[in-house]
């Protein structure tokens, strides 16, 4: 059971509150973007690391440390209902936990994580915070022994076989004979807020940066009597924070893997996986086969036996069952229903609405349009802001003029007309339904239902005329 679904949801209800340290720069990523909103798997590290959080406590009870670009952190995280504290001055991870002491103090316990640490799981914040509570700590850390030592602090355990722990030493304050210490802390941690709260004036910045280390709260309260535990952590990888650029693309690499295998145990084929761009949120139901290098991106959800062929880029659409999209199409802000076969090389700009068993055929562009069942628009065809009913045919090279340079307007097709290839639709304007459009017309008026129309230039034939063009431009001997 959820600790959520144990009632830990109300603001200062004395249960549960997360912090979540986002007020760092990140100057080792050497980017002007605030570290936490640097993108794996589709969304910032901290949006991962907020939706974790959101699965245990309530949203009002996420409270966010903010500094580096705050304003930009916040407009990121718009909309998901936690509260922000601002940290002015960076002076540590000391520093930003004292910031929030007003926010967390109607809590009986609060869990600190790292807004850079993406692939934290629900799972392990409510197993470590069961494990707080079993052992009656007032901090509790959480630790993990990798195969390669990185820039982490050690545990110093009371003893080889005691959980308890003396204190966090950084990497750059190791003595001599604590260089051989595997144990690292994560940088996780669960708190009893009172003492916490009690302690937490006792941070000193005596080290080499001059900041207030959250780790040193270890030792001050080992010292003052209060029990210190560590829980140990299986997955190394999941805890780990990115430092540098190659470390954010190897986590995103690490969080795609996780999607396709999560993806292909409920049933989707993916073929060469390892080609596929799948984003965190991505649904996709069983039976449907991901040929490679397609790309499914933000929170697109796929239908069962569907065909998702090479190249094709699907960004935020719903897409219906027994849907294929061919070869390299680009697809956007759209939903697709049941049957319908799009591409290849189809595109489909925000604000579509297709209906089941359409086909878009290649090189068709829509856009903000509405296409009703079974419209069929085979090759090099633009529809935008359009609606159009059922049946409708819309011939090679057919267009809707939407826009006259000031604003653009809505062209209406009626169910089954027929539109003649080469045709130009300029809004606003209504074509009736069973209508027919005679090929090359430039459509400029409405077209009552069942009805002809026909807009071009009369032909004229001359005969002979070729031929005599010839002989005047021949070469005279």
């Amino acid at each position: 059971m959820s600790t959520r679904a144990s009632g830990v949801t109300a603001e200062g209800d004395g249960k549960l509150a997360i912090v979540i340290m986002a007020a760092g720069k990140g100057t080792r990523l050497k980017s002007r973007r605030p570290k936490v909103l640097h993108e794996i798997g589709g969304r910032s590290l901290l949006a991962h690391v907020v939706a974790a959080a959101g699965k245990v406590v309530a949203p009002s009870d996420i409270v966010a440390v903010v500094g580096h670009q705050a304003e930009r952190v916040r407009a990121a995280l718009l909309g998901t209902g936690i509260r922000f504290v601002e940290q002015t001055e960076q002076r540590g991870t000391g520093h930003a936990v004292q910031t929030a002491a007003p926010a967390i103090a109607a809590y009986e316990n609060v869990i600190v994580l790292s807004g850079d640490a993406p692939l934290v799981r629900a799972e392990t914040i409510e197993n470590l915070l069961r494990f707080h509570r079993e052992e009656r700590a007032a901090m509790t850390l959480v630790s993990t022994e990798p195969e390669e030592i990185v820039h982490y602090g050690r545990v110093l355990r009371k003893s080889p076989h005691s959980n308890e722990v003396v204190a966090i030493v950084e990497q750059n304050m190791l003595a001599p004979e604590q260089q051989d210490l595997r144990e690292i802390n994560m940088g996780m941690y669960a708190f009893r807020t009172a003492a916490l709260l009690k302690h937490i004036s006792e941070l000193s910045t005596n080290n080499p940066q001059g900041e207030l280390y959250l780790t040193d709260l270890a030792h001050v309260l080992y010292a003052a009597g209060e029990r210190v535990v560590v829980f140990r952590h299986g997955d190394a990888a999941e805890l780990m924070g990115a430092n540098t650029i190659a470390e954010l693309v190897a986590l995103d690499a690490q969080l795609r893997d996780v999607t396709a295998r999560r993806l292909m145990d409920s049933g989707v084929t993916i073929f060469r996986p390892e080609t596929c761009v799948l984003d965190a949120e991505v649904e996709v139901g069983p039976d449907t086969v991901l040929e490679p290098f397609v790309q499914l991106l933000g929170s697109t959800r796929i239908g069962s036996d569907c065909r998702i062929r090479s190249y094709t880029v699907v960004e935020n659409c719903t897409v219906g069952d027994n849907t294929i999209l061919r070869q390299s199409c680009v697809l956007a802000e759209s939903s697709i229903g049941s049957g319908a076969d799009i591409g290849p090389f189809a595109r489909m700009r925000p604000g579509c609405e297709i209906g089941d068993n359409v086909h878009i055929g290649n090189f068709v562009e829509t856009k903000k349009s509405k296409l009703a069942r079974g419209v069929k628009a085979g090759h090099l065809a633009y529809m935008g802001d359009s609606e159009i009913g059922e049946n409708v045919n819309v011939g090679a090279g057919v267009i809707t003029c939407n826009y006259n340079g000031v604003r653009k307007s809505l062209t209406r097709i009626g169910a089954g007309a027929f539109i003649g290839s080469d045709s130009t639709l300029v809004a606003p304007v209504t074509i009736g339904e069973g209508a027919y459009i005679g090929a090359g017309s430039c459509i400029t008026k409405d077209v009552p239902a069942d009805s002809l129309a026909v807009a071009r230039a009369h032909q004229i034939v001359k005969a002979g005329w070729a031929a005599a063009r010839r002989a005047q431009q021949a070469p005279k001997e």
